[in-house]
């Protein structure tokens, strides 16, 4: 008898942490974030209920496309990875929430993951459910058909998170936001990074004024330095200073993860580089300063 009863005490932790992992908060210097598997009761907790109720209430579902999802979007599972700190999440998974209310979809089939933002773990989450899954932007929502991914929509839509919702399911001739880096996710995993470099050229060549801004590859980078991936980041990088070459910034973000990486020479060779351009930059003047005294 008291072989189970001691059987039974030691059990009690394990389906606590169980219970425990869903809707999971942390508090980080005063700010509390969700993290992990989390559903719509933990977004409309007292942190989060502001924003969530807010966004939910406020948007108006466009009925006219709402039918047609009611037939296609049951035969779908949706993953959804967001972080309660992120503007684009608090605005488009409310109004995500709403839409998949209204087409009856079968809330069993959703699965929605709290990522953090913080340097150590950036975009991440405890269990790693994003691994292996190219998160570099949140809110991401992916469609999966029998277990297989079919699309997805990444941090915002391309029309409208209807008519994007319905491409998916229908025809699917949808392409997210971010091309180039599905691009270059496709490469490093098919070809890994010496197929990356060997395709660099024709990256830029590919994309050259045809990628928003330089935050897109900007922030791939920091995801594939976080994960571990740091000499694919530098490439991503060295790609992203040629796309935006009149940007100090890139000069920045690449010089420092060489620097970081121990690759000193080839750290201020860019930075003298980009002191030769922008003479009148001060921050540039500044990084090249700190990277020679290492």
């Amino acid at each position: 008898m008291k072989k189970y009863f001691f059987l039974f005490l030691i059990s009690i932790p394990f389906f606590q942490l169980q219970a425990q992992e869903l809707n999971k908060e942390i508090t980080d210097e005063g700010n509390p974030f969700l993290l992990g598997k989390i559903d719509k009761s933990g977004l409309t907790s007292d942190n989060y209920n502001q924003w969530f109720s807010e966004n939910y209430d406020n948007y108006q579902v466009d009925k006219s496309i709402i039918n047609d999802l009611k037939t296609t979007l049951n035969n779908f599972t949706i993953t959804v990875f967001m972080g309660t700190w992120c503007g684009d999440s608090k605005r488009e998974v409310p109004r995500f929430y709403k839409i998949l209310e209204a087409s009856n979809f079968p809330m069993h089939q959703l699965t929605v993951i709290a990522l953090s933002s913080k340097p150590y773990m950036y975009k991440q989450s405890p269990r790693h459910y994003e691994a292996g899954l190219n998160i570099h932007r949140v809110p991401t929502f992916i469609f999966y058909k029998n277990g297989k991914e079919i699309n997805r929509i990444v941090e915002h839509p391309v029309e409208s998170l209807e008519k994007d919702m319905l491409n998916i399911t229908t025809s699917n001739d949808y392409e997210s936001n971010y091309q180039i880096v599905t691009q270059i996710n496709t490469i490093l995993k098919n070809d890994g990074l010496n197929g990356l470099k060997k395709q660099s050229k024709k990256l830029v060549k590919e994309f050259k004024n045809k990628v928003s801004s330089m935050f897109e590859l900007n922030t791939y980078g920091r995801v594939l330095f976080s994960k571990n991936q740091k000499e694919a980041a530098i490439e991503v990088f060295k790609i992203n200073n040629l796309l935006f070459e009149e940007e100090p910034r890139t000069y920045m973000s690449l010089a420092n993860t060489l620097g970081v990486l121990n690759y000193k020479k080839e750290a201020i060779k860019v930075l003298e580089n980009a002191n030769k351009r922008f003479p009148e930059n001060t921050d540039l003047k500044e990084n090249l300063k700190i990277i020679e005294s290492y």
